[in-house]
């Protein structure tokens, strides 16, 4: 195995928890806070998706599909705090919007060679994913970081465990 195969592996097991923690939540519950001042799972997917899009079109300018009009805009540190969905994306465009991007960089994943992914990232990244291979490991980690959140919130929810 190499280490695109591991990077692989990586992400789709973080697809399979997050999506999974995700799968039998409403609309509504989308919008349920684990903590007071703690994100919704709305602005968290909307993060996600923003920070996959922009950290791969900084290593590959221009490669990444398009996000919704006004999308990264509508996930900030400026709009965490409102719990009004007309602020955000649909839970399907969220969820459309992550498989585009995660698609996307799964191509890229691929035209990488084991040297390739080795090469340092731009200094912006580097205290995070100081190289190209980490940060395409990054984003399996990211959505697990924050599912951690929604497994805190289906057990609020009364929902079972799921892992």
């Amino acid at each position: 195995m190499d280490a695109r195969e591991a990077i692989k592996i990586n992400l789709g097991l973080s697809e399979f928890i997050s999506l999974g923690y995700l799968g039998d939540l409403s609309d509504e519950e989308f919008f349920h806070r684990p903590a007071p001042g703690a994100n919704h799972i709305t602005w968290q997917i909307g993060h996600l998706v923003s920070s996959e899009h922009q950290m791969m079109n900084q290593l590959f300018p221009g490669e990444m599909p398009a996000l919704p009009e006004g999308f990264v805009g509508r996930y900030t540190k400026e709009t965490v705090a409102s719990d009004d969905a007309s602020d955000f994306d649909s839970r399907e465009t969220l969820i459309d919007s992550y498989r585009q991007q995660r698609a996307a960089t799964l191509e890229l994943l691929d035209r990488q060679s084991p040297g390739e992914l080795d090469r340092a990232t731009p200094e912006s990244m580097q205290s995070y994913a100081p190289t190209v291979g980490a940060a395409f490991s990054m984003q399996g980690t990211h959505w697990v970081m924050h599912a951690g959140q929604w497994a805190v919130i289906r057990r609020q929810l009364g929902r079972p465990p799921l892992f």
